[in-house]
């Protein structure tokens, strides 16, 4: 994996495999909206544990909501 990093030219340094976990978790949810389905895959007995692949930041938020422009 690291040496993909160095042939892609990202920093090695910022590369590890649970990296790749959470954002097949982030992809998945975002595209099928079902946190049991991804709890499965995942292999959780908790959707709790799912739930901390999904949680979006604060800058996230804000992106979304100033989208839906429901804030001024």
């Amino acid at each position: 994996m690291k040496n993909l990093c160095r042939q892609a030219r990202v920093s090695p340094s910022k590369v590890f495999p649970h990296n790749l976990r959470h954002l097949f978790a982030r992809t998945f949810y975002g595209i099928e909206k079902d946190i049991a389905k991804l709890a499965d895959i995942l292999g959780h007995s908790s959707i709790d544990t799912t739930r901390i692949y999904i949680i979006s930041t604060g800058t996230e938020h804000r992106r979304r909501m100033e989208s839906m422009r429901l804030v001024i």
